[in-house]
């Protein structure tokens, strides 16, 4: 599942970079009806990318914790995945709402009631809130497998005792 979230987050940030690209592709005109297509593509598969990253984590939060205690391990196992999962809810959050304001944005761009430099600048700032998030979900699901190996192996063990 794990390989799956980020794959699907990794493909929407470059559906997102793809759009930018064309928006700025050298002298040629853009192709706006391209730019578009990609663009809201790639957000709305980013939006459900990191919302589904979120509820992972929180279940496998849940988890952790449902096992510690049934199993009744000592440990600051729980404390541990709170920890690696909390970076990601601020910054995939936050990926989403500069993802989102720059797809509004462009809406307002192609509708000519602003101008296209607001929306590039918030389109930058999407890709690289997005690159940032995805650092934290890679730390976090790394981290989080690490804990739930290291809660099976100390469940393996209280059962074989």
């Amino acid at each position: 599942m794990a390989a799956a979230l980020l794959t699907l987050t990794a493909l929407s940030i470059l559906g997102l970079i793809a759009s930018f690209v064309m928006a700025l592709a050298g002298d040629a005109p853009v192709d706006v009806a391209g730019h578009v297509l990609v663009g809201v593509f790639a957000t709305m598969l980013n939006l459900l990318a990191h919302s589904l990253m979120i509820f992972y984590l929180i279940g496998k939060g849940k988890a952790v914790r449902e096992a510690v205690t049934e199993g009744g391990l000592d440990g600051d196992y729980v404390r541990q995945v709170s920890a690696l999962r909390a970076p990601v809810f601020g910054r995939a959050t936050i990926a989403m709402a500069v993802t989102m304001t720059a797809a509004i944005i462009g809406a307002s761009v192609d509708v000519r009631v602003l101008p296209p430099w607001p929306h590039a600048i918030i389109a930058g700032l999407a890709i690289a809130s997005n690159l940032a998030a995805l650092v934290s979900e890679v730390v976090a699901l790394a981290g989080s497998a690490r804990v739930v190996d290291d809660v099976n192996k100390r469940l393996s063990d209280v059962h074989h005792s």
